[in-house]
């Protein structure tokens, strides 16, 4: 039920066709033509460089590798789409797609247990699949040597995508539509207006457009440039090579008949070609290729290149793959490499695609670093975006504007892609931070919190710390805790739950920091975020409202805090800089002035977060005003000041218990810090983490935005209904939400494992034991969104997407690396139901 996403039919945003010109004719331009022609934009042209039908760009080289489970839903939810309409194409009787299977070793019992990992990763996403013995293994590939594996994770569904004949079919279907392709047209500028793009200039003319897309692949940053758009993008070369014939394949009438095969333990792949096998190696050294240097079609040619993305090959980099390579294939003991290239891939800084309208350039699209296996499911995300206005496919995680300013630099982007190729195949804890560039944002505390032997991880480029081994001591008065599996143990700590326990019982302080800060003001201000967010803004200044922002179809975009500081001056709390772009792009003037102001604080302010019960004491002495619950009540706030340093006070809590966020400029951060910690020693204040917070957070059931729900879901389903007024003027996506009143089957679910000692992560399957069981095959009734150990209640905390309806008391199995884990349905909020800590 919930591995799929529940589609929708958004507002069209236009109802006459556009001119669209697509630059790039590989299997993303071309599959984007096919998808926008499919909805009625017919006025699109493909210009490309190279000569068609292979103009020499990556789709040209790609082996064809299409495995569809990932860590991302999104893009298993692309991966699953191109598999689905590759296998329904065919071009000059060759079909597009070959389902012979995907198998991924395992020769170390780390990987054995990822791969049960990733088995539940496929079940929570609709992806068949099941780890499988060695000896299963070696059925499936007989050429491999059984002694050296432990098991495989065995995906029927997967297979090869025949990129070229891809794109051909899809390209005649565009051309059938009216769209044209014209190749050897060389892009030189991006014409512009008014902020927005008017057309392209080539080599052999201009063209006119209201909407480009850049589908340039490696060459997208060099069309960035032209329209004044960064493409944070680094093209990397990486090595492939054919084996000779091999007798153990001759005979072979098929291209592939066996699985695709994944050997990560030494960063490897393996496909066959006919009597021979293709090899892929990202275990090599980063080799970095510089977008601007690529030479032209003709150019490479010239220089006896095969086409522009295909380098020559680097023996000596080879050599220890081989090696690897004819251990576990005995057969290639008495073989060598016929031939090999380097193939030039795009990678981004964290792994993901680059997707969306720029908001330097209205009408500029881009939809960049995507491979071939997630390539048709990006090009109807595209297609559903320009011309519905929004994707039916929750696409947070590759949407354009989620890189902060500081992840843009050349610099960050060339470092962060090496590492992103590095790790391809690697085994990633979902907390593990990245090494380099570290430290790149922090906090103006951050010199204290090392003193405190903070365990930083990073996120949005920001140092955050999870614990501080200064409280360690605390963790003897707890008594024992439950042992952890080596998996849930890493980058955790126990002091987390000291911290969590000093929190409920004393006063702690969290950096709150990186959380967004944007100011909005002006005349228009108060009209404008009441007409964008659902929640009554229309109360008196030092109000603080929850709020949310949604789409046109009533999904949620994000959730605010919006404090209203004067008649026309708010301070919005937000979660990424895709709401300040959203707000921007619905801005009166966009946001630049007149009626309404918006900009972005973050950086130049900080927040300190003092929260338990012994929260007053601390504040209280510090402060001239009156801090008591009848002067300063829940979701209030006030400009006032604590010791030295002016502050803006808000009366909230993410953590569930008495206190507030201290917002003040990042010149007076280090200040504030001394002045609370110095006057928080008599009342055993502690620093605490965000290993912490989670756990406080989810025991009281306050929702994350982008991992508990995004826009594929509504307010009721999610849980934040109580955040929407219906009987207020309109708002963007009352209409849908009137209209979709009642209908969802699913909920937003709080769960408690019931073994003590128990843990889950997030992103595992749900089964309900009616509905079949994981061991039987039984399809999942949903998965965990988030989870985190409730030091408070003695359970692990999951909330999962399921089946509306469960009555509390349901027992359900969550699968945990191939077990069963027993968890049971729970009334929310599982922590203090009646306020009674928050609201003294």
């Amino acid at each position: 039920m919930n591995s799929t996403p529940e589609l929708r039919s958004p507002t069209p945003r236009s109802s006459r066709s556009s001119r669209v010109v697509v630059i790039g004719a590989g299997i993303v331009g071309c599959s984007l033509a096919d998808e926008l022609t499919a909805r009625g934009w017919n006025d699109v042209t493909v210009l490309e460089q190279g000569p068609l039908p292979a103009p020499g760009g990556s789709t040209s080289h790609a082996p064809g590798l299409v495995f569809q489970t990932s860590p991302s839903r999104t893009l298993t939810a692309f991966a699953r789409y191109t598999v689905e309409k590759f296998s329904s194409l065919e071009a000059d009787g060759v079909r597009c797609f070959a389902p012979v299977g995907g198998l991924e070793l395992a020769t170390t019992p780390e990987r054995l247990a990822d791969l049960r990992r990733k088995a539940g990763w496929a079940a929570s996403w609709g992806v068949r699949g099941e780890v499988v013995s060695a000896a299963r293994c070696k059925e499936l590939w007989p050429l491999i040597d059984e002694s050296t594996v432990l098991g495989g994770f065995h995906t029927p569904d997967d297979g090869l995508a025949r990129a070229l004949p891809a794109c051909r079919a899809q390209m005649d279907r565009a051309v059938a539509r009216g769209a044209r392709f014209l190749d050897r047209h060389t892009v030189t500028g991006i014409e512009r207006e008014g902020g927005r793009v008017t057309g392209v200039v080539t080599d052999r003319g201009a063209f006119p457009a209201d909407h480009v897309v850049s589908a340039a692949g490696f060459w997208g940053p060099v069309v960035g440039r032209m329209a004044g758009v960064d493409v944070p993008l680094q093209p990397l070369a990486h090595q492939y090579a054919r084996t000779r014939p091999l007798p153990e394949l001759s005979g072979a009438t098929a291209e592939a008949s066996k699985p695709i095969l994944r050997f990560q333990d030494r960063d490897l792949y393996f496909r066959e070609h006919g009597d021979r096998i293709g090899i892929g190696s990202y275990a090599h050294r980063p080799l970095p290729v510089d977008p601007f240097a690529v030479p032209p079609y003709d150019e490479a040619r010239a220089r006896r290149m095969d086409m522009p993305s295909s380098y020559p090959f680097t023996e000596e980099d080879w050599a220890p793959s081989w090696e690897d390579c004819r251990r576990l294939l005995p057969a290639l003991r008495g073989s060598a490499v016929e031939e090999g290239f380097n193939g030039v891939f795009s990678f981004t800084p964290d792994g993901m695609p680059v997707l969306g309208e720029s908001s330097a350039l209205r009408g500029f699209w881009l939809a960049e670093a995507v491979w071939v296996t997630h390539s048709a499911g990006v090009a109807r995300a595209v297609a559903e975006w320009m011309v519905d206005g929004r994707p039916s496919l929750d696409v947070h995680e590759c949407d354009l504007t989620r890189f902060e300013e500081a992840q843009r630099s050349p610099a960050y982007v060339r470092e962060r892609g090496a590492q992103q190729f590095a790790e391809v195949y690697d085994v990633l804890h979902p907390l593990q931070p990245p090494e380099q560039p570290r430290p790149l944002r922090v906090s103006p505390f951050h010199a204290r919190q090392q003193q405190l032997g903070a365990y930083f991880l990073e996120g949005g480029g920001w140092e955050r710390p999870h614990w501080y081994e200064a409280n360690a001591p605390l963790v003897d008065a707890l008594g024992p805790l439950p042992a952890r599996d080596a998996w849930s143990a890493r980058h955790w700590s126990p002091v987390a739950a000291a911290e969590a326990r000093a929190t409920r019982e004393g006063v702690a302080l969290y950096d709150m920091t990186p959380l967004r800060r944007l100011e909005v003001t002006g005349p228009g201000a108060l009209a404008f975020l009441d007409r964008m967010t659902t929640n009554n803004l229309r109360k008196k200044p030092g109000a603080v409202t929850y709020t949310l922002l949604l789409d046109e179809t009533g999904g949620i975009r994000s959730d605010l805090t919006v404090a209203r500081l004067a008649p026309d001056r708010f301070q919005i709390g937000a979660n990424s800089p895709a709401d300040l772009d959203w707000l921007l792009r619905h801005a009166p003037g966009g946001g630049g002035g007149g009626e309404v102001h918006i900009r972005d604080i973050t950086s130049g302010t900080c927040c300190i977060g003092v929260w338990g019960p012994l929260a007053r004491d601390l504040v209280q002495p510090l402060t001239p005003d009156d801090f008591s619950h009848e002067a300063f009540g829940y979701f209030r706030v006030k400009r006032t000041y604590i010791g030295h340093v002016p502050v803006t006070a808000m009366r909230l809590s993410y953590v569930g218990e008495l206190g507030w966020e201290l917002y003040t400029t990042a010149d007076l951060g280090l200040r504030l810090w001394d002045t609370l910690w110095e006057a928080g020693r008599e009342l055993g204040a502690v620093a605490a983490g965000r290993s912490a917070f989670d756990s406080l957070r989810l025991e009281k059931g306050y929702r994350a935005w982008g991992v508990d729900m995004t826009d594929e879901h509504d307010p009721f389903e999610a849980g934040v209904g109580f955040a929407v007024r219906m009987d207020k003027e309109d708002f963007t996506g009352k209409a849908a939400l009137r209209r979709r009143a009642g209908e969802s089957a699913r909920r937003l679910t709080p769960l408690l494992l019931d073994d003590p000692a128990a843990v889950v992560l997030g992103k595992e399957p749900v089964h309900l034991p009616a509905l079949g069981s994981a061991r039987a095959g039984g399809a999942p009734a949903g998965y965990v969104t988030s989870a985190s150990y409730g030091y408070t209640l003695g359970r692990c905390v999951a909330y999962a997407w399921l089946p509306a309806g469960l009555a509390t008391g349901t027992g359900v199995h969550i699968e945990y690396f191939g077990e069963k884990v027993p968890a049971t349905v729970a009334d929310e909020p599982l922590f203090d139901p009646k306020m009674t800590r928050i609201r003294r």
